[in-house]
């Protein structure tokens, strides 16, 4: 098949109609075109030659074209498509490397073989082209909804036309057990686009919480706006769900707006969601308070919150606990995505077990330690003293409120809880100078004798091994894994020492080994103070 006057035209009609059936480019066709074209000639002429075609856009007529390159002489190794530039004086008046020389040679007679490597060639670009299409049309839509139509579904995983392509709503992504049929309409939530080999994955759907944020911002025209915000969503697909809102218009109530008139647009979103319920809470920025919100209907009457360790803890009314745990732990477990807090919940009886339980610890340790009877250490425990240091080095005027003490009886409470602390702390470094402990890690000022012996039970025993230690193994922390909260213990977690004083304690004894040089630490903590506040003023600055 030769490439005449009576087909030039066609190879152009040709390119226009594969452009329009795939929505792609006419030139990344005429393109393809070229390149099957060529590799046809170089299997006619050698394939050691550069053979280019170009497609006249107009005519259609191909020019053939072999093409040879001025390289060093060196460097010369294709003899068919390379010269050096003493063999191409006869071509050109002064060659240099880099230089081209162009001649045109007779088209091809493409045989059967050819014909259809070039049409594979074609193809295969027309794929590319149309991968490349879908990525650059989608890769922008990831986080938003769409309407699909589903095509088939394998292996529990439903394929779904989305107009330009396929899509995939994976089994874990459906709610509960939702089933389609072929022909069937389904809206989705585009969660990701990646590119791979094969072509573009587009991967949907139904589960995510963002699919829920979005249907609200469809039905609910304030969040749309920007009038409202979704501050965060939680959910158990197909069963129950957890919406914060704030509205930053005061004239504008955010759960009744989301609710709607008579339940109007969250019952939209519910029907959507195949009957999943949904709890439309108000968002606030003090998290006990949020977190009440968060676990209605349940009534809360305690929240104590420990921002370190990011847990919190709820006192329910007995008759509540059911409810504010929900079925299978789900109000709670909704809560605590909700807040990003991990929650403990307990009754009000539970709660007075154990702060009686700690009441009468403390009196016992009063009574133990300081030779007192029963009654004078409650009094103590009343006033709220939870420690020997407490009662030792408190303000003595602290102790002169407590009904039947003068200040002969807080001198003497003082003295007696100094001794036994000396007493303790005594003790204390004699076991740790038996577990090995060197004289540098006693000196360093900021731990006490108790400290040094947890340490040394620890096996840190000399200022190098403190030094070495990382912030959170002496202080403590938490670390998530497979999505679980799990408790890092701190060797001196026991003794209240927080991870900022950790990071102190341990910079300092570097600093004394000469490990780090204070001046550069001072030069660094500087530039991050004036970074953090750039950015602070970054922030405040109008748009």
């Amino acid at each position: 098949m030769a490439i005449t006057s009576a087909n030039q035209l066609e190879l152009l009609q040709t390119a226009e109609a594969v452009a329009r059936e795939k929505m792609i480019d006419p030139e990344l066709v005429v393109e393809a075109m070229e390149e099957s074209l060529a590799r046809a000639a170089k299997s006619r002429y050698g394939s050691e030659m550069d053979i280019r075609v170009s497609i006249d856009r107009k005519t259609g007529r191909a020019t053939f074209t072999r093409v040879r390159t001025v390289v060093a002489d060196e460097e010369l190794e294709n003899y068919q498509a390379e010269l050096t530039a003493e063999q191409a004086k006869p071509y050109l008046d002064d060659p240099k490397v880099g230089d081209e020389i162009k001649d045109e040679v007779p088209p091809v007679e493409m045989g059967r073989i050819a014909a259809q490597s070039a049409k594979q060639v074609i193809l295969q670009k027309i794929r590319e082209a149309e991968r490349d299409r879908q990525y650059e049309e989608f890769k922008d839509r990831a986080g938003t909804i769409i309407n699909g139509l589903v095509k088939r579904e394998e292996y529990g995983n439903v394929i779904v036309d989305i107009g330009a392509g396929e899509a995939v709503l994976r089994r874990n992504e459906k709610i509960g057990r939702e089933s389609y049929r072929p022909g069937d309409r389904i809206r989705v939530f585009i969660k990701d686009v990646r590119r791979e080999v094969r072509g573009p994955q587009i991967f949907l759907s139904r589960t995510a919480p963002e699919f829920m944020a979005e249907l609200f911002k469809m039905e609910v025209p304030e969040i749309y706006d920007g009038i409202i915000e979704i501050k965060a969503v939680a959910r158990d697909p197909g069963s129950r769900a957890k919406i914060a809102v704030i509205s930053y218009d005061g004239s504008i109530d955010p759960v009744g707006a989301c609710v709607g008139m008579r339940g109007s647009r969250v019952q939209a979103v519910v029907n959507e969601l195949q009957g999943e319920k949904i709890d439309i809470i108000p968002w606030n920025e003090d998290q006990p308070t949020f977190l009440v919100n968060a676990l209605q209907p349940a009534e809360v009457t305690k929240v104590v919150l420990d921002e370190e360790a990011e847990r919190i803890e709820v006192v329910v009314p007995d008759e509540q606990l059911s409810l504010a745990i929900g079925r299978r732990g789900q109000n709670v477990r909704l809560a605590s995505q909700l807040t990003g807090l991990d929650i403990d919940i307990m009754t009000e009886e539970d709660e007075s077990a154990r702060r009686q339980a700690e009441f009468e610890e403390r009196t016992k340790l009063f009574v133990d330690s300081l030779d007192l009877d029963e009654f004078f250490a409650q009094l103590l425990v009343s006033e709220g003293f939870t420690s020997l240091e407490e009662v030792a080095y408190v303000e003595q005027d602290e102790l002169l409120v407590i009904d039947g003490v003068d200040e002969g009886t807080a001198g003497e409470l003082q003295a007696r809880a100094r001794d036994h602390i000396d007493a303790i702390n005594r003790k204390a470094l004699e076991h740790a100078k038996e577990l090995g402990v060197e004289q540098s890690l006693i000196d360093f000022e900021g731990l006490t004798p108790q400290m040094i012996e947890a340490l040394a039970e620890d096996d840190v025993k000399t200022l190098e091994d403190f030094a070495t230690c990382a912030d959170w193994e002496l202080a403590g922390g938490w670390t998530t894994e497979n999505g679980e909260r799990i408790k890092d213990d701190g060797t001196l977690e026991k003794f209240d020492v927080s991870l900022e004083e950790a990071q102190d304690l341990v910079m300092t004894a570097r600093i004394q080994l000469g490990w780090v040089d204070p001046e550069e630490l001072a030069a660094m903590a500087a530039e991050a103070a004036g970074d953090e506040a750039e950015d602070d003023a970054e922030a405040e600055a109008p748009a």
